[in-house]
């Protein structure tokens, strides 16, 4: 990469995940890549979040901050519903983005991003961490070469632990619409959106087109609007379904995964840890661990040197047909008392759902979603096909 001079950067969205973005912003600094010119927050940040970082300007006028610093990078964790309409505000600016998933709340308003940051010239990386990992192309290559024969489907699992303080942490946290805009903060569209994203990448659909049909099961222990245990079922375009069953009400935190079902083995992806593990017929069992590249880091790559970027927003559009087809669906049903329990959180209760580590994982293996799993709280089908 050859960035002569350090680029500004403005980070709309400091604390909670921001946070995070904040730390890997003061990484590239002191490599020399970029200067944290602004911060974006309803409250400014104290010296003490700021250690280190110097003394950027401050405010919670995100257009106005663009403007005094002339910023060329805007880094975006704020709420859902307000990603389409700064990032236009960004790219009008003359600012490339990097934008926190989910892209959008709806599909529409995912397509008027998208197009609108196209027009402006502006360059747009969606923040899939995961797809980011060297595993990635790894696993890809593999079942190009007929590693494990032909693919007969994709199944992901994502067994989570939130205490009822995660659903309280922001107006818009448990919601599916606030204040007349849609919200779609739910289990599958946000806290393990990068199973849903990971499995339709190592699937091989990334763009919308590639999705043929979309079935989903959405429910709520906790007293939300949104899932907090769901499954979805893409049919794509090759003719085999992704499946992933997720929830965030496990007995404990187990590491999400993916698995590639193949007529002679599988391959199960470990997204959060990079680790791959290859499982065919007449070889032992072989276990790689790959890299990964910061996708801030490759956003100025491309910047700098035309690097292609590795989740531009037409990459998401597959996930963005599962983030409609949740919009879209009724309401996420809400299981009966009789199947959960209360269990003491790291702040708050947490709800627990009896068995669902199990349904979970069975619905990877399987390719199947709760009802037809024999869950006892599922409907007898489908909540719709999309």
């Amino acid at each position: 990469m050859s960035v002569r001079d350090p680029l500004p950067v403005v980070l709309a969205g400091a604390r909670g995940h921001g946070r995070s973005h904040l730390l890997n912003i003061h990484r590239l600094e002191r490599l020399g890549l970029v200067r944290l010119a602004g911060v974006c927050e309803l409250r400014p940040l104290d010296a003490a979040e700021l250690d280190g970082l110097g003394d950027p300007a401050q405010s919670d006028d995100f257009e106005a901050l663009l403007a005094a610093t002339g910023a060329k990078l805007a880094v975006l964790s704020t709420p859902i519903q307000t990603h389409t309409d700064m990032t236009l505000a960004a790219a009008r600016h003359g600012a490339d983005v990097l934008l926190e998933k989910p892209p959008a709340p709806s599909y529409a308003e995912f397509r008027r991003m998208a197009d609108g940051v196209a027009a402006a010239g502006a360059a747009c990386q969606i923040g899939f961490q995961s797809l980011g990992s060297h595993a990635v192309a790894a696993v890809r290559a593999l079942i190009a070469d007929g590693a494990i024969g032909e693919v007969r489907g994709v199944g992901a699992a994502g067994a989570w632990v939130r205490d009822e303080a995660y659903f309280r942490r922001a107006p818009w946290a448990g919601r599916r619409r606030l204040d007349g805009l849609d919200v779609v903060d739910g289990a599958l569209t946000n806290p393990l959106a990068h199973a849903v994203a990971t499995a339709l990448a190592l699937a091989g659909t990334t763009r919308a087109e590639d999705v043929a049909g979309i079935e989903t099961e959405l429910y709520h222990a906790n007293d939300i609007e949104s899932d907090d245990t769901s499954a979805v079922r893409v049919t794509t375009t090759a003719g085999f379904p992704v499946t992933v069953t997720a929830t965030l009400c496990a007995e404990r935190t187990r590491e999400p995964y993916v698995v590639v079902h193949g007529s002679r083995g599988r391959i199960t992806f470990w997204y959060r840890e990079d680790r791959v593990l290859l499982q065919r017929a007449g070889h032992g069992p072989e276990e790689t661990v790959h890299g990964r590249t910061d996708l801030l880091e490759n956003l100025l790559s491309h910047v700098a040197d035309g690097t292609p970027l590795l989740v531009p927003p037409d990459a998401t559009g597959a996930f963005m047909r599962v983030v409609e087809a949740v919009r879209t669906a009724p309401d996420p049903l809400p299981l009966p008392a009789a199947h959960w329990r209360t269990e003491p959180g790291e702040s708050a209760g947490r709800r627990v759902v009896a068995g669902v580590e199990a349904l979970v994982d069975a619905g990877a293996e399987r390719l199947r979603l709760y009802s037809e799993l024999g869950a006892p709280w599922a409907s007898p089908a489908p909540a719709g096909v999309r």
